[in-house]
Order: structure tokens, then sequence, then C-alpha cells
């Protein structure tokens, strides 16, 4: 049961509700997910930057699962983190030549990276 002071319909009054749980939804997933801790801040403009870069970040989760589902794929959040931080590009020499050796990709890394329009490197460049 909602209870409201305005003068929208119980439709409306529901599906603002509705909206304002999952943006709260998000931010408590995003915060757990991102292994977030409570900040505390003491300027105005600390405030306003770690909300703006809270804000930031839900949007960019919020984009990236757009892009996913017009694929029609669904990833888990945690696997996809795992799976993302595992590329790795590394500079090596071999008698005097410069190299570039990209990890290749496993798990979601290819398709969340494929999703978002970015093309990775071939997996070993001259550097």
């Amino acid at each position: 049961m909602l209870r409201t002071s305005t003068e929208l319909s119980a439709a409306d009054v529901a599906l603002r509700y509705k909206h304002l749980w999952m943006v709260e939804d998000l931010f408590r997933t995003t915060k757990s997910i991102l292994d977030t801790r409570p900040i505390y801040h003491k300027c105005d403009e600390t405030i306003r930057g770690h909300v703006f870069c809270s804000f930031l970040a839900l949007l960019l989760h919020c984009e990236l699962q757009d892009r996913l589902e017009a694929k029609g794929w669904s990833f888990e959040w945690a696997d996809m983190l795992r799976d993302l931080d595992q590329v790795q590009q590394m500079e090596i020499d071999l008698d005097g030549k410069s190299y570039i050796l990209r990890t290749e990709t496993q798990g979601t890394a290819g398709k969340v990276i494929q999703a978002v329009g970015a093309v990775l490197p071939p997996m070993l460049r001259d550097g």
C-alpha cells in the first residue's frame, strides 16, 4: 500500500515508486559490486564530485546493460568484471626488438568489448 498527498493517479504513484526503488537498488548493487566503502567529505565540491562519479558509474552500468540486451546477451556483473580484469598487455624485449603481447579474452570479456563497439589490438604487435 502506498500513501501520497499528490494529485497523481494510483498507477502513476506506483510507477514512480517502482522507479525510485530501481534507482536505489542500482546504487546499492553498484556500491557492493564495486566494493566502495563509505567516504566522508568535508567540502561541498568533494560531495558533488562523489555524487557525480557515482551517477556516471550508474549511467555507464545501465548503458552497458542496454547494449548487451540489444545483442541478446545477459551476463552477471561480477563475471564481466572478473573476465575484463583478465585482459592485460605487456611489453617484452627480445633480441633488441620490442613487442606488445595481449592476453586472450576469456569468458564474457570478448562479448562485452564487442557490445560497446571497442576493438582489441592484435595479440602480438610491434612495440
